[in-house]
């Protein structure tokens, strides 16, 4: 059975959609820690600076960049000049970038507060088919170049739905941009099975650790949550469980599999630095006791009760 149509789109306002991502962020620790693992990686990448340039891949609403930006300009010697790249998948209808022009509007609006001088530009495409010309890279320019994709590769079609993979593409054009630092946030699931029991199966263990994650931290009639488990958590079980080809947009894989995925296109994986991982950790008592904060290798680990949600790497490109 194939979805499409109402079941998929959101039948909530954008309103109510960020009120429910309010409470999501209120209860729950991994969007802050994600972010502050982010932010603070790319401070200390880009220390002493004069320009940072910053290619989002999936920037959304920029929830990542305000608190980057505000502590940008208490920089000791001022801030940096600060240009992001937010890419975005094409939004149906006549404006397909509409959101993330809007969202570059708003941290510009921000960034001029703050007395940070910032430049925004938009990419909405599919992204396998950006070229390095559409990036605007300038190499002449003393400028640090980062790369930030945060859990958002899950949903470009993998090696089992087209020959030439949009994963291995873009993870080529990050090599050939050849940031300072690529980070790579990894939803971690193994529900992208071709068989849909062991796909049915899986997803139900996945999704399922999520609804106790709300269950222990929200009440049941809460609004807002009754909002985020149909939109957010809803929508992406649906689609695992009710799409195939290329109407299945939510395929995961491990950030084991991924960690095998970058090596083998020519990138090496860096540490975090302890000082960030110290510092992510120091959020976890804010919350309940059933997060999970943990490392393996060389990746920062975040879970609920035994289950890893999402892991944080940082890479470079390995040049030959």
């Amino acid at each position: 059975m194939l979805l499409s149509g109402p079941v998929t789109q959101n039948s909530s306002t954008a309103a109510e959609i960020l009120k429910a991502y309010e409470l999501y962020v209120t209860i729950c620790p991994f969007r802050k820690m994600t972010n502050l693992c982010g932010s603070r990686t790319i401070a200390r990448v880009a220390d002493k600076a004069a320009s940072v340039h910053i290619i989002d891949f999936g920037i959304s609403y920029g929830f990542q960049w305000p608190c980057f930006i505000y502590r940008q300009s208490l920089r000791p010697g001022g801030p940096p000049r600060i240009r992001i790249t937010g890419i975005e998948l094409p939004q149906p209808g006549f404006r397909p970038a509409e959101r993330i022009e809007e969202t570059g509007r708003r941290l510009k609006r921000l960034a001029d507060r703050m007395n940070v001088p910032f430049e925004y530009e938009a990419i909405a495409q599919k992204w396998e088919t950006i070229q390095y010309e559409d990036l605007k890279i300038d190499r002449d320019r003393d400028e640090v170049i980062v790369v930030n994709c945060m859990y958002r590769l899950k949903n470009l079609p993998d090696d089992t739905v087209v020959q030439n993979s949009p994963r291995d593409a873009v993870l080529k054009l990050i090599k050939r941009i050849n940031p300072d630092v690529f980070l790579h946030g990894v939803r971690n699931g193994s529900f992208n099975a071709p068989f849909f029991v062991t796909r049915f199966r899986e997803a139900l263990f996945h999704y399922s650790a999520y609804f106790d994650m709300l269950e222990a931290n929200a009440p049941r009639e809460d609004q807002e949550r009754l909002v985020f488990e149909r939109e957010m958590i809803g929508r992406d079980a649906m689609n695992v469980v009710a799409c195939e080809g290329a109407e299945r947009i939510e395929r995961p894989e491990t950030y084991k599999q991924w960690r095998m995925r970058s090596l083998r296109m020519g990138f090496r994986q860096i540490p975090l630095h302890q000082s960030v991982i110290k510092k992510v950790k120091s959020i976890k008592p804010d919350y309940h006791k059933d997060f999970i904060v943990d490392e393996d290798g060389q990746w920062l680990l975040l879970g609920w009760k035994g289950k890893i949600f999402h892991a944080i790497s940082a890479w470079k490109p390995v040049q030959e």
